[in-house]
């Protein structure tokens, strides 16, 4: 029989298939010994039956395609194992495999001896002529061929009707989504060795997308069938593709910045929406808005240091320093949007000079809050980098070691990386007034039940009316003498016997049953005190009920008179 009319035979729909049941196991088993035997006479005598064609693991678990007409389009997860297996998928249901597991009952077929009679050929027709096939494709192979020696050849069944087992739209494309089945283009996705081979489907990406669409039906489309993408990460390909096979969003604090740039870049700005955090959409979803607030204040050195953070947007990045809840360090995030600088002065076709760089940023360079560094890190940075002018390089040292401090055009208000609400205890029960000041420090020791994060201090003012302090606080790990958070700073009182806030540059850590002592060292007139301390202090949150305990204590090294009975820092700001 010629190779084309078997093909045809067994290419029939399933209900023609079943037209021809009524053929004897006879004929069926002629059949297939003289098409294979035409094939060996025409010189196809490569080792294996022609007709048997196994196709390896694509790279992204799926199979590639095969010509073979044994052979079918890869299922959601589909291939053949080394030992034989079929590769079943587990867990995702997407196209990439999570494992393999031999099936005895699909992917091992039975010998069939040369002289069996075949009375399953009707229920299982190519099967039996798959182990046939084998049992007499190879010359080498011995004249009496044993049941065992055709086992090792593994047919692979067909996936057919998968579309049976979905019974939405949905499901049905989620189903093609990172899967070789139907594909029809493939996207070369990273550089370098983190280049991903992913397959896709035109059609569902030009409904999805007008960059899509003029790609592949545009007066320039493009009639390849691999498109090299090296600016755009793999992972935030996928999440662009899950989008818009499926709808659903899968995006890690990791991928935020890369996944919002492939949805600009590729036109799709319902999943932009889903990045409210980074477009400021006052009209998204409250729950999404906060999952999203939440990743990127908890992660924002993993956001800052991906690939694709250089490739948003100026309002982006306007977006992302205006918050006050950054976990990271202000040094971190002028050197990040210096970076961003360089990449957007060469998108505009600048020279990457402090001046253009300067220029490219403006709005977002006023939101570096310079004031929050420490004298080191802005002598070693920004103050060298020639993107701030001469005049606010000389503002911000001096900010930094004379009293009174001159203005700067900074923000200088504390981020604090924690959410939730604020609390505060106060340690003493009167005011009285006066308290002097000569240069040395207030301090008391204390100690929590729990673990929290102090951010501040309140402290008294002038009993002289308005003025100004120039203060330095302090929490020192006392067993070791460590400082663990301090502040240059300064605040204004209006005469009034009310404390005053004093912030650290970032939340200092308080671990239950441990030591610390909180000092400030203030200049400036005679200010109100507090009396009637209380050595225990206990704060119970409104909302959980959750109490901390706070115990004070006399702090060696207290130079000014502050103790647990009267003196100074009466109130301890912190979160839990």
């Amino acid at each position: 029989m010629p190779r084309f009319q078997l093909i045809a035979l067994l290419e029939l729909p399933y209900h023609c298939k079943n037209a021809i049941l009524c053929l004897s196991d006879c004929v069926i088993f002629c059949l297939v010994c003289r098409f294979i035997q035409h094939s060996m006479a025409a010189g196809d005598n490569s080792g294996r039956p022609p007709c048997l064609s196994f196709s390896g693991p694509g790279p992204l678990g799926n199979s590639q395609p095969s010509n073979s007409v044994f052979s079918m389009p890869a299922s959601n997860g589909g291939g053949v194992g080394a030992a034989g297996g079929r590769r079943e998928p587990r867990g995702d249901g997407n196209g990439v495999s999570t494992g393999t597991q031999p099936t005895a009952q699909n992917s091992l077929q039975q010998p069939v001896a040369a002289g069996a009679a075949a009375a399953g050929a009707m229920a299982s027709p190519a099967s039996n002529m798959a182990s046939t096939a084998a049992s007499n494709a190879s010359p080498a192979a011995a004249p009496t061929a044993t049941p065992a020696a055709a086992s090792v050849l593994v047919y692979r069944e067909p996936v057919y009707n998968w579309q049976a087992t979905k019974s939405t739209v949905k499901e049905r494309f989620a189903f093609l989504f990172n899967n070789e089945v139907l594909s029809d283009v493939h996207f070369l996705v990273g550089k370098g060795m983190g280049v991903q081979r992913i397959p896709a489907h035109r059609f569902v990406l030009a409904v999805g997308s007008a960059v899509f669409d003029a790609m592949f039906n545009g007066g320039m489309a493009t009639t390849s069938t691999e498109i090299e993408l090296p600016d755009v990460e793999p992972a935030a390909f996928l999440a662009l593709l899950k989008f818009l096979y499926s709808d659903e969003v899968q995006i890690g604090p990791e991928t935020v910045m890369t996944t919002l740039y492939t949805a600009k870049k590729y036109a799709v700005p319902a999943l932009e929406a889903h990045l409210p955090y980074l477009n400021c959409s006052c009209h998204l979803k409250p729950l999404t808005y906060l999952l999203c607030l939440e990743n990127i204040d908890k992660n924002t050195g993993d956001a800052l240091a991906a690939e694709g953070f250089t490739d948003i947007d100026l309002d982006t990045l306007v977006a992302v320093l205006e918050r006050d809840t950054l976990g990271v360090r202000e040094v971190r995030l002028f050197s990040a949007a210096v970076r961003w600088a360089e990449a957007e002065a060469h998108r505009q076709q600048l020279q990457p000079t402090p001046e253009n760089k300067r220029k490219v940023l403006g709005k977002a360079l006023t939101l570096i809050r310079f004031p929050l560094m420490t004298i080191e890190e802005f002598a070693a940075g920004p103050a060298q980098s020639s993107i701030l002018t001469d005049r606010e390089v000389v503002s911000l040292f001096l900010h930094f070691t004379v009293n009174p401090k001159p203005h700067v055009d900074f923000i200088d208000r504390p981020r604090c990386c924690l959410r939730g609400k604020e609390c505060s205890i106060t340690r003493f029960g009167q005011v009285e007034s006066r308290w002097g000041y000569s240069g040395t420090s207030d301090r008391i020791r204390f100690s929590v039940n729990r673990r929290i994060f102090v951010v501040g201090f309140g402290l008294y003012g002038s009993i002289h009316g308005p003025t100004d302090y120039q203060v330095n606080i302090q929490i020192i790990h006392t067993d070791s003498n460590t400082v663990l958070g301090q502040n240059d700073t300064g605040f204004s009182c209006d005469g009034s016997a009310n404390t005053f806030r004093v912030m650290f540059k970032e939340p200092v850590e308080i671990l239950p049953n441990v030591n610390y002592t909180a000092c400030a060292t203030l200049k400036g007139p005679d200010s109100h005190y507090g009396t009637k301390g209380m050595r225990k202090v206990t704060h119970e949150s409104s909302s959980t009920g959750t109490k901390t305990c706070f115990t004070f204590c006399y702090a060696a090294g207290n130079n000014n008179g502050t103790s647990v009975e009267d003196g100074q820092i009466p109130e301890v700001i912190f979160y839990t």
